[in-house]
């Protein structure tokens, strides 16, 4: 989803990481929940060189619409989009550039609704109009009028907010759905123009959340996208969102277009993209979780694991059968068995590939990958996923640490030693 990006901007990272640590000395905080005998050691990956290319796409979209080199953003755009550049973590470059080119006017905006009295100083609609002014004096350029696009999407979700529907003032109702439909309006001459842009195919993906109606194609659209940029997971999980009940789908269609998902991509995924479809869907809701094919699922784990072996795919996947899957425990019996056998997983995950810790997934899987969280200290967020991290990998070899075992992580993989 677009609106991933809000927090992306805010996160800085500090001008050093250590490259190895035993877990004790790396946060005091844990020592308690570790055992006396063993030590943990695992190394931590240098997030800030990790993230330096999606931050500098971030600054470069920023930097050439302020300069008013539309033109130049247009290209860089384009030749991203068609080389399906993304960053480490998989944002595709080209929505990078995008989110820079447009977060002044939705950053603003953002700033405005959350003080009332910024909004009654401030005209709202001013930032946007000027974007406005950019499309038509650049008319026939599908990556600007995307941009302007995405921005109204952006402000569409600002004044819907967080609070429920009942609640959402009739102010806020109204601009959300203006908004919205503005997009849908500038979109088709995006579509017509590009028809076979993958982040195009997005944002009419990103659209279907202001059309909450009966017949809206979810799945075609998304088929659609995953056509066109089928390596990116992103799609596939973001499909399996809007296919629940709460959104356009139900649990039938969710496990149908799954599967269909699985067929569609088998080269590439094997059973990957049952698991892909599958991965958010099950820790929203409870049912869709109890009704999960598991052991189809896992064996998707061990499918995207053998098409994605880097350590960025196997933190996100550790944290996820970890931490994120246990969300929601207790309020639904087969749910709850489907969440033991994919913890289960987490074993072989962590034991068989982990080599280096990625303390920002971590924090991020205990709130479910909700990127849209607002993060007031990435320092302490990064520390927080740390501890959840060697919490989870103490737990997982507590019989080896308690017999005296130091358990470490290396590039070559795992090694238990004796003191």
């Amino acid at each position: 989803m677009f609106w991933f990006f809000r927090d992306r901007q805010s996160r800085s990272r500090s001008s050093s990481r250590p490259t190895a640590s035993d877990a004790r000395c790396a946060d005091p905080s844990i020592s308690a929940v570790l055992p006396d005998q063993g030590q943990l050691n695992i190394p931590l990956a240098d997030i800030q060189a990790q993230d330096e290319i999606g931050r500098t796409s971030i600054e470069q979209g920023r930097y050439l619409a302020r300069q008013d080199r539309w033109t130049e953003l247009s290209d860089l755009m384009r030749a991203a989009d068609d080389a399906r550049d993304t960053a480490p973590d998989g944002m595709p470059i080209a929505e990078l550039l995008a989110f820079g080119a447009r977060a002044d006017v939705v950053l603003a905006v953002e700033h405005a609704l959350s003080d009332a009295k910024a909004l009654s100083e401030i005209d709202v609609l001013s930032g946007i109009s000027e974007l406005e002014d950019e499309m038509r004096a650049h008319s026939g350029d599908p990556m600007i009028a995307l941009v302007v696009a995405l921005a109204h999407i952006d402000l569409a979700w600002a004044w819907r907010g967080t609070t429920t529907e009942a609640t959402l003032p009739s102010l806020h109702r109204s601009r959300c759905a203006a908004h919205f439909d503005r997009a849908a309006t500038i979109f088709p001459t995006c579509r017509t123009a590009a028809p076979d842009s993958p982040i195009i195919a997005a944002a009419g993906c990103a659209l279907l959340a202001g059309q909450r109606k009966a017949n809206t194609r979810v799945a075609y659209e998304y088929e659609r996208l995953i056509e066109l940029d089928p390596h990116n997971q992103r799609h596939m999980r973001a499909m399996g969102t809007h296919l629940l009940p709460r959104w356009f789908g139900s649990y039938d269609e969710l496990e149908v277009q799954a599967l269909r998902m699985a067929a569609r991509t088998q080269e590439l995924w094997g059973a990957g993209g049952y698991t892909w479809v599958q991965f958010d869907a099950i820790t929203l809701d409870e049912e869709a979780c109890a009704r999960l094919d598991v052991d189809y699922f896992v064996e998707g784990l061990h499918d995207i694991l053998r098409q994605r072996p880097d350590q960025q795919t196997v933190n996100l996947l550790s944290a996820y059968c970890s931490i994120t899957i246990q969300k929601g425990s207790g309020q639904n019996a087969k749910a709850d068995q489907v969440r033991g056998q994919i913890r289960e997983a987490a074993n072989w995950l962590i034991r068989d590939h982990l080599t280096e810790l990625h303390p920002l997934i971590w924090a991020h899987a205990a709130n479910g990958f909700n990127n849209s969280v607002r993060i007031s200290s990435p320092e302490r967020f990064a520390a927080r996923g740390q501890r959840d991290a060697l919490r989870a990998i103490a737990d997982l070899f507590r019989d080896e640490l308690r017999s005296g075992l130091d358990v470490t992580f290396t590039p070559k993989g795992l090694r238990l030693s004796g003191h």
